[in-house]
């Protein structure tokens, strides 16, 4: 059950806004949303890392501005697309602004994923147990570096996220098993945009990918980053 929260302000080291408390309220009458307590928002870091922005783009409108933070679960497919059908006609109207936080993937045997495909598309679930049984083998030389295979894996589910099926994002999910923290609240906004009826075209669409470090042995990690937003067309 996604969880909100019910103090009146959020502050971090630039400025505070106000939380929208009315509606975590509308949100807890529904029997779908709890409370967080104080001490898993704070250590719950997601929102910390949106709202300097929110701040800066908002600068001037802080006072017009209000927060609903919704820290969201481990769910399955199916109550990720019950939560995405409460949530559409809030995404639906234009007042509104969804922010979702999430990382992508978190390569490396300290992750306990290490997730490799070779250069014919075969793919091995853990590339450090593949190379243990083989008496410490490495990737061969005429096969994608480890960080390349963890950008196609990224890629790959970056696609199905801009083609806008729910359930084939969830479907990769399943196959690949890749470490992306904020893959149920991502899976709650692509529900909630196929529950929107509208004859509106939303258009989703990645601006930037990074990854923290190249990995080229098994014994490296990395975390991969992804930004992307939501469009709708008006036209």
């Amino acid at each position: 059950m996604p969880d909100t929260l019910t103090v009146d302000q959020l502050q971090d080291t630039l400025t505070s806004a106000s939380n929208q408390t009315s509606f975590n309220q509308a949100l807890k009458g529904t029997g779908r949303f709890g409370y967080m307590s104080l001490d898993t928002d704070e250590d719950e870091h997601s929102i910390e890392m949106h709202l300097p922005y929110v701040y800066k783009v908002f600068e001037n409108h802080l006072d017009r501005v209000k927060i609903v933070p919704i820290l969201v679960g481990a769910l399955t497919e199916s109550t990720e697309r019950q939560y995405g059908q409460l949530l559409a006609p809030y995404l639906e109207d234009p007042e509104n602004l969804f922010i979702v936080s999430s990382d992508f993937c978190h390569w490396g045997q300290r992750f306990s994923y290490t997730y490799y495909e070779d250069k014919d598309g075969v793919a091995t679930q853990s590339l450090a147990q593949a190379a243990s049984s083989g008496g410490g083998r490495k990737v061969s030389p005429d096969s994608p570096k480890i960080f390349e295979s963890i950008r196609k894996l990224d890629h790959d589910g970056m696609e199905k996220i801009e083609a806008g099926s729910h359930s084939a994002f969830c479907k990769y999910l399943s196959r690949t098993r890749n470490t992306i923290c904020g893959r149920h609240p991502i899976g709650v906004l692509m529900a909630a945009l196929e529950h929107i009826k509208t004859p509106v075209k939303h258009t989703t669409r990645f601006v930037q990918y990074a990854q923290s470090s190249h990995v080229v042995a098994i014994s490296d990690s990395s975390v991969s980053y992804a930004s992307a937003f939501v469009r709708r067309e008006t036209s």
